[in-house]
């Protein structure tokens, strides 16, 4: 993978521990002028993801045999994605602002865009791209406690519309390992950016959303 991502390794150390564990640290340069921030967003922008969601849902299925080999061959797939289009996305006309999912899940991160840019954002639901068989997993229960505590510290922020269930709460706030790209652009550049995703082999990017005038977010069906 770091071949793939052009990193040469330099040096490490070993650690006697009965898990494998691997890290990096990442040292380079970039161009100030190309820098994008989770503070850039406008009015008007809209919002779009990279990668489907549901990492931290099939995690948990999988620790209770309830994930398929397809499905499995899914989670490796988009974890494994390193996420190249960043380089291009930062050079486009009409990109205010980039940040990526992880941890806190969507709704966590898209916060995170509010708050630096001032903005209020308006998500749907329906629109969001999902691994396969992730919405019937959530509903059957295969969530993570991460999941749970990602809406206690910041569901005070975020408004659900009228009918949205649990499980579907659930899928915004799931923790994804190696998430994808958030994306604040002007709706004149969705064609460019979507193009770039579908360049870099990112088929299931899709528009989610939109930011406007306020503060917090809002989720409808």
């Amino acid at each position: 993978m770091c071949k793939q991502a052009g990193i040469p390794i330099a040096g490490g150390h070993s650690i006697d521990a009965p898990e494998p564990i691997y890290g990096l640290v990442g040292i380079g340069v970039v161009d100030p002028r190309k820098v994008k921030t989770n503070a850039g967003g406008q009015p008007g922008d809209i919002l779009i993801l990279g990668k489907p969601l549901g990492v931290g849902i099939f995690s948990a299925a999988l620790k209770k045999d309830a994930l398929s080999d397809e499905q499995y061959r899914a989670m490796i797939a988009t974890t494994t994605q390193l996420n190249t289009p960043g380089a291009d996305l930062s050079g486009t006309a009409g990109v205010h602002a980039l940040t990526d999912i992880t941890g806190f899940g969507l709704l966590g991160h898209l916060l995170e865009i509010s708050r630096a840019s001032k903005l209020a954002a308006r998500v749907e639901i329906g629109r969001m791209p999902l691994l396969p068989g992730a919405s019937e997993l959530a509903q059957n229960g295969h969530i993570t406690g991460a999941s749970l505590r990602n809406w206690e510290s910041y569901g005070d922020e975020v408004e659900l519309g009228a009918g949205i269930a649990d499980w579907q709460r659930a899928l915004l706030t799931d923790p994804q390992t190696s998430g994808g790209l958030l994306v604040s652009c002007t709706p004149e550049s969705r064609d460019a950016v979507l193009a770039i995703f579908s360049q870099h082999g990112f088929a299931a990017a899709a528009e989610i959303g939109q930011l406007h005038a306020g503060a917090n977010v809002s989720v409808v069906a």
